[in-house]
């Protein structure tokens, strides 16, 4: 399915992952001009992309950018039960395999491949990089899951319990926790379109769930400076669901040579959606400067593929003598 909204053309369509899984993806692209680079967006648990991430298409193809989305299994339009994560490392699996799909069509292999992550998104994106590191460009990290916030982790008693149970009853709906939707969007309304938007889970999280978003942020803070790839995280100061200063602390642990952290003091854990709009304006300003600056270095792709061929041809001649 295509349509056209404000010269962005929208597409939607089914795919079928290695399990044989439905999975919905859709892209957002620029109608009447060549792509400046190829955007990958990660959603946040619970979220889609198709409606609460459309102004984020939307915004990024205006500004000449060609921009691709996935529903995670078991989230939004995609096949699985609802809001359950059985496994983080299908999901990365599954979106690096239709990114890289994407990516390696012969009119996108000379664009620059940026993965975009929200929450626990953004724990995607790290991971993808971990999976392949020299194949992204760089990353844009929203208010990324590299740490549950303290106030909404479970105790440590707790947390034990749940892990032995999520072995036993991985489905249920048990993890005691605040309403997510209540602390990570700022404006009443934006609360009120996630509680009516059907492809959005508002139940407690699945014991497995948890346990998976647990692990995966436990692991991810171990190993922060393992991130070498160009990067921007942004964070709210008043962000209650995830740690802002753990993104401080990424941005100074990262091996990145290319790496810059914004904290916007006041706001909250969504960004990119649930915020003030002269907020989410200045957001997006600062994340379009950053792309349109790595942009006009010139076609770094391109000259980043012939540094690795002619490493690896010196270093096979090196071998021989």
């Amino acid at each position: 399915m295509a349509t056209e909204i404000n010269n962005v053309k929208y597409e939607e369509e089914m795919i079928l992952n290695s399990r044989q899984t439905k999975l919905f993806t859709c892209s957002w692209l620029p109608e009447h001009c060549e792509p400046k680079a190829l955007i990958f967006l990660c959603h946040g648990y619970a979220m889609e992309c198709s409606i609460s991430m459309k102004d984020t298409g939307i915004r990024l193809a205006k500004a000449g950018f060609a921009v691709y989305g996935i529903d995670y299994e078991g989230h939004g339009k995609s096949s699985g039960l609802s809001g359950f994560v059985p496994s983080f490392d299908n999901v990365v699996s599954d979106c690096s395999e239709h990114f890289t799909n994407i990516s390696e069509k012969k009119e996108n292999k000379k664009k620059m491949r940026i993965l975009m992550g929200e929450s626990m998104g953004g724990a995607v994106v790290l991971l993808l990089h971990r999976k392949k590191p020299e194949f992204w460009d760089g990353a844009i990290l929203v208010a990324p899951m590299v740490k549950i916030a303290d106030d909404m982790k479970p105790h440590p008693i707790v947390i034990s319990i749940l892990t032995k149970l999520s072995t036993i009853i991985p489905t249920w709906k048990i993890i005691p926790t605040q309403d997510i939707i209540d602390v990570a969007f700022r404006q009443p309304e934006v609360r009120a379109e996630v509680r009516a938007n059907p492809y959005c889970y508002k139940g407690r999280p699945r014991l497995q769930t948890g346990q998976q978003l647990l692990a995966v942020s436990l692991d991810l803070e171990k190993s922060l400076h393992e991130v070498k790839l160009p990067f921007l995280v942004v964070h709210g100061g008043d962000d209650k669901v995830t740690d802002p200063s753990v993104s401080k602390l990424l941005h100074e642990s990262a091996s990145s040579a290319d790496k810059t952290f914004k904290l916007y003091p006041g706001m909250w854990h969504d960004l990119l959606y649930g915020e003030l709009l002269e907020n989410i304006d200045t957001v997006f300003s600062d994340t379009i400067s950053w792309l349109d600056e790595r942009v006009s270095l010139g076609n770094s792709r391109m000259e980043r593929e012939q540094k690795f061929a002619n490493d690896d041809y010196h270093k096979a001649d090196s071998s021989k003598r």
